[in-house]
């Protein structure tokens, strides 16, 4: 099955929203196997929203609407697919209802165009809208599927998950099995070119890279008869794609770095202490908002000056003078004394350069990084690029892959 995604509303035209309903819907398809070839934007004019999904009906067997669904003139998007089909608009009476209990509930005068929201294609499946007035509805003619959803967000988003998402995926003749691996420590080209050729030769399953902040990830999708099957499939697909780049493979589909550190630490009983200049909190913020996160976080120090890096944690001056607070040295020194300042089992400090400025003559984006634990202390340096906010995540996310592979016993991969 293919898609094509038709958001209706002149105001997108103009730019004076932007229609993240695509981009959520594009994510929700590729979830279920649907491939999304096309996305259209089309104002608020019945003439030219038919020629849309006449052309629609040529590339694609269903057809995704959002938008145009309301009380006024210019919502024209089910009029339009019920004009193409030559079928009526009749009222749901359960929607009708809906509408007439918020308007008394809410006190509010009902205006006779409020009606209009009730009516529905004949013969459709509708889709109640628990957020907002306007039902969504499916229509099935077999040769194709036209799905019509509110254009708000906040409506479209909860009746997509609560009732298409669930009518789609049964409606479909083949198992579909996706699966998200993420990567962390290697560029998106660079992936790519080393399992180019996995990827010029998928057809089923399919891999679908995907570049986002600071990691990358490999969206895995197998479609058969049999879900067991479809599993087996991308079990093969993985191995293959593991045996080459692996080593940076840390998760799946909605793991996270400090997740997964959090889940180690948790099962091996060990703590950690943050020691932060240039993140600032960022390390130990992360790790704080899962729940539980006192059994493996003894605490942390943010120090931005020199001075609490010397008098909190006892950077000695020679230190700070010498090699400057942006050194292997500096940031040894702040791993192993925060480990024992907040008796944990780990340390780990930040310091570097987040710009737009050098600093102690040092570039933009140079960062070190320290690991201490009871047998050593270990220092990483790092060149990042981006802007200031890039460069603290960045420096946060390796912070927590170097805790990764170390509780794992796996090699860091130092830059």
């Amino acid at each position: 099955m293919n898609a094509e995604i038709i958001a209706v509303g002149s105001e997108l035209l103009l730019g004076q929203i932007a229609n993240t309903n695509a981009q959520f819907i594009s994510e929700q398809l590729a979830a279920l196997g649907v491939d999304v070839f096309f996305h259209t934007v089309c104002g608020d004019n019945e003439a030219r929203m038919i020629d849309v999904i006449k052309n629609a009906e040529n590339r694609a067997d269903l057809l995704i609407f959002t938008g145009g669904l309301g009380p006024t003139k210019d919502d024209l998007t089910k009029e339009a697919v019920a004009r193409v089909l030559g079928r009526k608009l009749v009222t749901d009476q359960a929607a009708m209802d809906s509408i007439v209990h918020y308007f008394q509930v809410t006190g509010r005068e009902m205006t006779e165009n409020n009606k209009k929201q009730a009516l529905i294609i004949d013969g459709s499946h509708v889709l109640p809208n628990r957020h907002g007035m306007a039902p969504g509805m499916i229509v099935d003619t077999k040769k194709h599927i036209y799905l019509l959803m509110p254009g708000v967000p906040s409506e479209m988003k909860p009746m997509f998950l609560d009732f298409a998402r669930g009518w789609l995926s049964t409606h479909n003749e083949e198992h579909i099995q996706s699966r998200v691996l993420r990567f962390f420590g290697i560029g998106e080209s660079q992936l790519e070119t080393k399992i180019l050729d996995l990827i010029d030769a998928q057809s089923n399953p399919t891999i679908a890279p995907l570049a986002k902040e600071s990691e990358v990830t490999l969206r895995l999708t197998a479609k058969h008869a049999r879900k067991d099957a479809a599993e087996a499939m991308l079990d093969q697909i993985e191995a293959k794609i593991a045996a080459r780049v692996g080593v940076y493979l840390y998760g799946y589909d909605d793991d996270s770095l400090p997740q997964i550190v959090f889940q180690l630490m948790r099962n091996q009983k060990k703590t950690i202490a943050f020691a932060e200049s240039l993140t600032g909190g960022m390390a130990a913020d992360w790790l704080a908002a899962y729940p539980g996160a006192s059994s493996v976080l003894n605490g942390g120090v943010v120090c931005y000056t020199n001075q609490v890096k010397n008098q909190v944690l006892h950077v000695p001056e020679s230190i700070l003078n010498t090699d400057g607070a942006v050194s292997a040295a500096c940031a040894e020194k702040m791993a192993s004394s925060v480990r024992i300042l907040c008796d944990a089992d780990l340390g780990l400090s930040f310091t570097g350069v987040a710009g737009p400025d050098k600093s102690e003559g040092k570039a933009v984006g140079t960062v070190y990084i320290g690991l201490s634990d009871q047998e050593g202390t270990q220092s990483y340096r790092f060149q990042f690029n981006g802007s200031r906010r890039k460069i603290r995540i960045q420096s946060t996310k390796t912070g927590y892959d170097l805790v990764r592979r170390h509780l794992q016993k796996l090699p860091n991969l130092n830059h």
